[in-house]
Order: C-alpha cells, then sequence, then structure tokens
C-alpha cells in the first residue's frame, strides 16, 4: 500500500513538472510571436496618436476636428477591414497547422479582393462626412475639420484592404520579423513627414491624414514584394487563379461574424466621442475623452498582440490536431496578459499628472485628463484581459458567440448607463467612460465562461473535419 501511494505522488509530481514545462514552453511561443506583432500592432495606432498630437499643436479647433476624425474613420472604415480580415485567424491558421500552405495565400488574395469591394461604400461616406456630422447635430466647425481629414484619408483605406490581410498571412506562419523591420522603420520615417506636412506645406491638419495615407501604402510595398521574392514564403506563395473567388463564401463566413464582433465593441467606445459633442462645452469634453482613448487604444495593442499570439497558436495548434496544446497556449497567454495589465495600470496611475501634456499645452484639458486617469487605469485591465479572450475566441472560430456577447454587453448594458449617467445624472464625460466600461467588464465576464468550457478535443476534430472536408471537395470538383 504504501509503495503505492509513494508510486502515485511521484506520477504527480512527474505531471506537475511536465504541465509547468509545458506552460513554459508555451509562454515562449507567446512570447516569439506577441513580441514582434505588439510594435506592429502599435505602429498603426501610433500613427493616430502622431496625427491628433501634431494636431492639437496647432489649436483647439484642429485638436477636436483631427480626434473626431480619426474616431470617425475607425468606426466606418478601418475597423470594419481590421474585423472581416481578422477572419483569416482562423482560416489561415488552422490551414497552416494541417499544412495546407497553398490554401493559406489563397485565402489571403480573396481577403484582399473582398475589402477592396466593401472599401468603395465606406470611401464615399468619407467623402461626405462633414454634411453626415453636421446633419447628426454635430458642432459645425468641429465637423468641417474632420470632413476635410476624412477626404483626405480616403487612400489609406483602399490601402488597408491590402494591408490588413498581408498581416495575418505573416502573422499565422510565425513570419512577424518582416513586419516588425517594415512596420518600425516606415514608422521611424513617419514622424518627421508628418511634421513637414503638417507645419510646413501650408496643408495643417490634413497634412497628417496625407502622411497615414503614404505610410499604409510603402508598408503594403514592401510586405508584397517580400511575399512575392522571399524563400521564407515559398511554400505559402499560391498562383491567382478561379479558386480566389471560390474561396469567397467561406471567408465571408467567417469575416463577417469576426467583423461584427470587433465592431461593435470598437463602435461602443467611439460613440463616447460622438455623444461628447452633445455635450456643453463640446471642444473641451471631446478632446478629453479622445486623449483617453487614443491613450487605451495606443496601450490596447499590448494585450491585442498577446491576443493575436493567441488566435496564433490555438488555431494553428487545432488545425494540427493537437487540442491539450491549444489549451495550454489558453493558459499561458492569459498569465502573461494579468503580469502586463497590473504593470502597465500602475504605471499609468503614477504618471496620471504628465500624460495629458503630451496631446495638448491647453491647462483645461490636461486638468480634465488627469481626473480621468484613474478610470483609464481600471479600463487597462478589462481591455487587456477581453483582448485576449477575443484572441481566444477567434483562434477556435468562434466569432459569432463574441457578435452576440458584444451586442449584450455594450448596447443593452453599457451605452444604456453610459448615456443615463452623463445626461441624466450629470456626470458628463466620467459617466459616459464608466458606462461604457460596465460593457467591457460584461463582456468579459461572459468570455471568460465561455472560454472556461471549451472542449478543445471536439474543436481539434471540428477543424480538422472541416479543413479536409473542404480540401477533398475541392480536388474532385464539387465547389
Amino acid at each position: 500500500m504504501e509503495e503505492s501511494l509513494l508510486a502515485k505522488d511521484r506520477e504527480e509530481k512527474a505531471e506537475r513538472l511536465l504541465t509547468w514545462v509545458s506552460w513554459s514552453q508555451e509562454v515562449k511561443r507567446i512570447g516569439y510571436i506577441a513580441g514582434p506583432v505588439i510594435p506592429v500592432l502599435s505602429s498603426q495606432f501610433f500613427l493616430q496618436i502622431i496625427s491628433i498630437m501634431m494636431a492639437g499643436h496647432l489649436d483647439e479647433l484642429s485638436l477636436s476636428g483631427t480626434a473626431l476624425a480619426v474616431s470617425i474613420a475607425s468606426v466606418t472604415g478601418f475597423s470594419f477591414l481590421v474585423g472581416m480580415a481578422s477572419g483569416l485567424e482562423t482560416l489561415c491558421g488552422q490551414a497552416y497547422g494541417a499544412k495546407q500552405y497553398k490554401k493559406l495565400g489563397m485565402l489571403t488574395y480573396t481577403a484582399t479582393f473582398s475589402l477592396i469591394l466593401v472599401c468603395v461604400p465606406l470611401s464615399l461616406g468619407w467623402i461626405y462626412m462633414e454634411k453626415i456630422l453636421v446633419f447628426i447635430g454635430q458642432d459645425p466647425l468641429i465637423s468641417h475639420e474632420a470632413g476635410k481629414f476624412t477626404t483626405w484619408l480616403v487612400p489609406s483605406l483602399f490601402g488597408s484592404a491590402f494591408l490588413q490581410p498581408l498581416i495575418r498571412y505573416y502573422q499565422m506562419q510565425s513570419l512577424v520579423i518582416p513586419m516588425l523591420i517594415s512596420s518600425c522603420t516606415t514608422l521611424i520615417l513617419y514622424i518627421p513627414l508628418c511634421w513637414a506636412l503638417v507645419f510646413k506645406s501650408g496643408l495643417n491638419s490634413v497634412g497628417a491624414a496625407v502622411a497615414i495615407s503614404i505610410w499604409i501604402w510603402v508598408n503594403v510595398i514592401v510586405l508584397a514584394l517580400y511575399m512575392k521574392f522571399s524563400s521564407t514564403c515559398a511554400q505559402t506563395r499560391a498562383p491567382l487563379s478561379m479558386e480566389l473567388f471560390r474561396g469567397t463564401g467561406e471567408f465571408l463566413r467567417f469575416a463577417v461574424p469576426s467583423a461584427v464582433m470587433m465592431c461593435l465593441e470598437w463602435w461602443s467606445f467611439e460613440l463616447l466621442i460622438l455623444l461628447s459633442g452633445l455635450l456643453p462645452n463640446p471642444q473641451l469634453e471631446t478632446s478629453v475623452l479622445s486623449v483617453c482613448l487614443n491613450t487605451l487604444s495606443t496601450i490596447y495593442t499590448i494585450p491585442y498582440g498577446i491576443g493575436a499570439a493567441a488566435s496564433t497558436r490555438i488555431s494553428n495548434e487545432l488545425g494540427a490536431g493537437n487540442p491539450n496544446t491549444a489549451r495550454m497556449a489558453v493558459l499561458a497567454s492569459m498569465s502573461v496578459v494579468v503580469l502586463e495589465t497590473t504593470v502597465i495600470s500602475a504605471t499609468l496611475f503614477f504618471c496620471r499628472r504628465l500624460f495629458g501634456y503630451t496631446f495638448s499645452n491647453e491647462k483645461e484639458v490636461v486638468d480634465y485628463v488627469t481626473v480621468m486617469a484613474p478610470l483609464v487605469c481600471v479600463s487597462v485591465i478589462l481591455d487587456g484581459l477581453q483582448g485576449v479572450l477575443t484572441g481566444i475566441a477567434r483562434g477556435c472560430g468562434w466569432q459569432h458567440i463574441g457578435a452576440y456577447i458584444n451586442l449584450g454587453a455594450y448596447y443593452l448594458c453599457g451605452i444604456p448607463l453610459a448615456a443615463t449617467l452623463s445626461f441624466w445624472v450629470k456626470l458628463r464625460g466620467k459617466g459616459l467612460w464608466i458606462g461604457l466600461q460596465f460593457g467591457c467588464f460584461v463582456q468579459t465576464v461572459l468570455l471568460s465562461i465561455i472560454t472556461c468550457r471549451i472542449n478543445w478535443k471536439q474543436q481539434a476534430i471540428n477543424a480538422r473535419r472541416r479543413l479536409f472536408e473542404e480540401k477533398f471537395a475541392v480536388e474532385n470538383g464539387l465547389v
């Protein structure tokens, strides 16, 4: 009996050691992908931040107009493209795990074609944005500034239709170094370019829109050339063919709910900017909430990068038929994000009296930002957790579930509470922020429950079945 207990104890210790080793290895894999992906994603957000900072040092009207334009562009354009391209995290990730390499390349072409079509109606809305904003009751002066900015930003919209699928193409293969070099190099060049176009060319605030378009198209060209000529992309580089159109239905099946899931969340935060324009002293409220939102968006690139790494690892392992490794990727990514959000939120709290000056020299704006800072610190934690949880959902292909959760969390809970606290309780901008964070809390709780109940073995079976049934159908001319 005693020998049996000792043997059982040794087995338990060995199992715990194996679990610890597996967890440690997965943390390293997550870090290897997330480390370069975070700067890549951050560089895209920094474009917006730098643009707002440059415009903010022209005058308060330029700051308000540019901040509103950037928010509108995110709501009505970039969110669609990023969301739809995120559908590739399921399709390309699982295809790569199942060693269907040519399928990954063809899906990238399909996604690019689909996104270009989406850009056509979106660009028309951007061109007429000034009239739309005035019609819905926004300040005419701010609307004029925002309308000019979005019109000059149209080329960047079509550039993003190429850039977002290319980013997923590299991400799902863990080829993150080319993206890192391209994004960081062009970002360094973007700063003097934006400064020159804003302050020296006579374009003023719209010079930032021109600079954004140039940055996006340069990255598209660099990544496309690397895909075309690099030997590391040889396996996944597919020739253009009619299969591009045949894959549209499959892509949209994941892209549409992925876009809905992301847009519902994205729109709810951007709605803060529109609602702030209806408050007393709209220029102050819009400027301060834009500063807080863009600060949070910049910090969010870290957990979003961790979530992207989790999505990559989970989809790869499910496609390869390794459910236990996929489950370990979830544990590793959640561990990393808990540590990250704790450090970042504490740092932001201690620097709360300083970061407002990076956006404006107006004392009224800086003081208001300082008051809002503790709420932003709470948002950092909640946003970080849900950023990784949504990445897990994308890796599993559960975007439709995420869409329903976001609809309920933000539009049935968060936004009604935000409007009540702001306009009825008279908390103004602070009330808007508190309400939306309650929605984020509900979202995080629901996503956590769903993630804890995932049957990983069944997820792997479903992924393999879908991939090889589609492969059989294509090879036999059934689709």
